[in-house]
């Protein structure tokens, strides 16, 4: 609404360019998921997104100057002489603790795939007595070492169920140089079926193409196992 004067109140200019500026925040941040770069993110715009719809820019970039060493340091009492209200203080701050406690984690030791062997015995406890066919890929890195573990689906194997698209997207988004998969035959016989051999072969020929090798497809029974690269599938 104008106001005497013919022009908009300034608090409602105020009120706009905050709500621009947490929306540029937001999309800044947002951004980090699809090019997973911390540096493209501006330290003022982590800090609008934490506090939330109430952020002012001239705080933000005040809080951010300090750098994030010294913020770590800071109380909620500190927050708060720097302009930010009790909840918008407490928000920061345990967003900084937890960036603290963070740091203070060890990474986890990685397994390391150096045989057919290595990758049985790393599935054979967990997938040996499962009802249910489910069907696991090991993304590795160019060391072998396993840098994640995931069930892709739960269900009779074949190929309109397992699709490569799937397995893929999650090798590339892990930055896997290579991939083994795995399935159980709940009967305890790991004997190849025809889809089994049908569903490898699909996904060496999607691999070769994407460039990420398809090293095993092991299938596990009861302590037994197969693997396709023994039995010359792969």
């Amino acid at each position: 609404m104008l106001n005497d004067t013919g022009a908009f109140p300034v608090s409602n200019i105020e009120g706009v360019f905050m709500k621009k500026y947490i929306q540029i925040a937001r999309e800044e941040v947002a951004t980090y998921s699809i090019v997973g770069n911390e540096e493209i993110v501006e330290l003022q715009h982590l800090i609008a997104v934490i506090i939330g719809a109430s952020a002012n820019p001239n705080i933000c970039g005040k809080l951010a100057g300090y750098g994030l060493k010294n913020l770590i340091d800071m109380s909620v009492y500190d927050l708060e002489n720097q302009g930010l209200t009790t909840s918008e203080a407490l928000r920061l701050h345990s967003a900084l603790v937890l960036a603290k406690k963070l740091k203070n984690i060890k990474p986890e030791e990685r397994k390391v795939i150096r045989s057919r062997d290595d990758a049985a015995n790393l599935l054979m406890d967990e997938m040996r007595f499962l009802s249910q066919e489910h069907f696991v890929a090991l993304f590795l890195n160019t060391k072998n070492q396993v840098i994640k573990k995931k069930t892709i689906f739960v269900g009779s194997l074949n190929e309109a169920i397992v699709h490569p698209r799937e397995i893929f997207n999650e090798a590339i988004k892990h930055n896997s140089a290579s991939i083994i998969v795995a399935h159980n035959h709940p009967s305890g016989d790991p004997t190849p079926s025809r889809p089994d051999i049908d569903v490898t072969r699909r996904l060496i020929e999607c691999g070769n193409i994407i460039g990420i090798e398809v090293l095993d497809h092991i299938i596990i029974g009861d302590l037994k196992y197969t693997s396709m690269k023994e039995k010359g599938i792969i």
